[in-house]
């Protein structure tokens, strides 16, 4: 995929015809016409004409040129679609994209949910050889260790490309939408109520164990067992993180009208909270 700036040719962008859109998408990313042709499954003369204003792509062409340049169609077809426009217009996403952002998250989130919960777990040792430091010490830095290098890795390793899908309005074509909204559905039954719903039961007896023992109610019966309240903390977090981050990725894309409108309220939220702060 390519990158197009629209800055760069944003002078006299409302006066720009389709061709001359074209033309400064494909040497702003550095496209011969043979490139491009060939990306588009055509010959170098059809690129041609349509530079020279001799005609259009039929639809498919263009919408495998607004995904190559990731600019809308209406970008590309309106004369009069100026670069705040295109900024609010929608961004189309192709059905490769969008199984790469699935497979990314699905990844993050299993990295995620193991860095976590590696870190959850390092508190084990010391509950199990506390008075021992010579023993839980080392066990406690290694899994304290893993776990941040695991966390750190996903950040490190962060792929902006798919992280900006998540603020933008998204557009895709109504078969991978389809498919996407099927797919969402049967993810939602297989990770929904019920693993959730055993990943948020964890976190309850975890906690309400710790907390019966700090009210003294449980007058030191649970206490033994404060490990195994631990690790079902860390298999709850897993399991909540992961399943999470895959139905929030697929929600991107099925529910993106909802997310933006959430993104929005955050954003106005925020600037309403710094407006009170200043005045």
């Amino acid at each position: 995929m390519f990158s197009y700036n629209l800055v760069k040719i944003k002078e006299g962008v409302k006066n720009m015809s389709f061709g001359e859109k074209l033309l400064a998408l494909r040497k702003e990313n550095g496209l011969s016409q043979e490139a491009l042709a060939e990306k588009l499954n055509t010959s170098r003369q059809a690129i041609s004409k349509w530079e020279n204003g001799q005609g259009y792509p039929e639809t498919e062409k263009i919408i495998m040129i607004s995904t190559i340049f990731e600019v809308s169609t209406d970008f590309l077809l309106k004369d009069n679609v100026s670069e705040n426009d295109h900024s609010n217009d929608g961004y189309y996403v192709s059905k490769e994209k969008v199984e790469g952002y699935l497979d990314y998250y699905t990844k993050v989130g299993k990295s995620l949910s193991l860095g976590f919960s590696l870190l959850i777990l390092s508190v084990i040792p010391y509950l199990v050889f506390k008075d021992k430091p010579e023993i839980y010490v080392i066990p406690i830095i290694l899994l304290a260790t893993l776990g941040l290098v695991t966390i750190v890795s996903v950040i490190v390793k962060a792929n902006t490309d798919y992280e900006k899908l998540d603020k933008k309005m998204l557009l895709l074509d109504s078969t991978t939408l389809q498919n996407l909204m099927e797919r969402y559905e049967n993810v939602k039954r297989k990770n929904g109520a019920f693993v959730i719903g055993l990943g948020v039961a964890l976190l309850i007896i975890s906690f309400l164990g710790f907390l019966l023992e700090r009210q003294d109610i449980a007058l030191g019966v649970l206490v033994p067992y404060y490990p195994l309240f631990v690790a079902f903390i860390a298999i709850g977090v897993f399991i909540l993180v992961r399943k999470i981050t895959i139905i929030s990725a697929y929600s991107i894309f099925v529910k993106n009208k909802e997310h933006m409108e959430r993104l929005e309220a955050q954003s106005n939220k925020k600037w309403r909270k710094k407006l009170n702060e200043w005045f």
